[in-house]
């Protein structure tokens, strides 16, 4: 426990909300895709008994203090575009990151859309029983509006952008002018981003969507996350001029103190 304790507070140094200007009201062009239809399979594992995902007691409390933290609690200067990244691989971002969406969902009027920007592995389509097909990378070569290129879930106001159609190419798409644009687009249409990065301490992509978004979220997991490398991290942000509004400590086993929360 103290080991844990001690690396989310040492993460925790110096992070702040930043003042974000108000979104863009979202355009009026009507919802063209059809609605993503998850299987009996997907649905089972995703909303158990109807009552929502099934990622834990515990990863529900994060989402929940963490929707309550950075998009409720600054009022209309509030970040609207916040990215996911997990400091290893495997530590459940996706998860925390469709589970937020989730909880926004509950609490706001405005539309959400989840953005799969991870282009190594992405677990988002899979965890909504749909394909990578016609998403992100397929709006940097074609025409038309964004939102054409997104989906609505079965979740009302919930949109899912995915990666879409990769290649060996698709990784340059991540620091040109055109994705600026097509970010650009979404903060128009949406009330609110939430977008899936690849880890960060395997790949710098988090950097590169770090500057379209309003600030990151990092996403740790209790008992394996080790503190050099959370560390190192926290510096290569600071070192980008990278936003960290956050943390979540995913898969823990014991509590942490509201003190320590109301840090980060």
């Amino acid at each position: 426990m103290s080991r844990n304790f001690e690396l989310l507070r040492q993460v925790g140094r110096g992070f702040a909300v930043p003042s974000t200007p108000q979104p863009v009201r979202r355009s009026s062009e009507p919802s063209i895709p059809q609605p993503i239809r998850m299987s009996s399979e997907s649905r089972e594992k995703a909303h158990p008994n109807g009552t929502g995902l099934n990622l834990g007691q515990v990863a529900r409390e994060e989402a929940s203090r963490l929707v309550q933290q950075i998009f409720l609690s600054s009022g209309p200067k509030a970040p609207r575009a916040v990215l996911f990244a997990g400091i290893d691989q495997g530590v459940g971002c996706s998860q925390i990151c469709l589970l937020a969406a989730e909880t926004l969902r509950s609490t706001v009027s405005g539309s959400i859309c989840l953005v799969e920007a991870n282009l190594r592995s992405p677990s988002l389509p899979g965890m909504l029983g749909t394909t990578n097909h016609h998403g992100l990378t397929d709006a940097m070569i074609q025409d038309g509006s964004i939102r054409c290129f997104a989906r609505p879930l079965e979740i009302d106001n919930v949109w899912f952008l995915s990666c879409g159609s990769l290649s060996s190419d698709s990784l340059n798409f991540l620091n040109s002018d055109r994705l600026k644009a097509r970010f650009e687009e979404l903060r128009a249409e949406f009330d609110y981003l939430l977008v899936d990065a690849p880890s960060l301490s395997r790949y710098a992509d988090a950097t590169s969507l770090g500057r379209l978004t309003d600030g990151l979220v990092l996403v740790l997991e209790a008992n394996s996350t080790r503190k050099e490398t959370a560390l190192m991290v926290m510096e290569s942000l600071r070192a980008a001029q990278i936003k960290v509004l956050g943390a979540v400590l995913n898969k823990r086993t014991f509590p942490i103190p509201e003190s320590l929360y109301r840090r980060l």
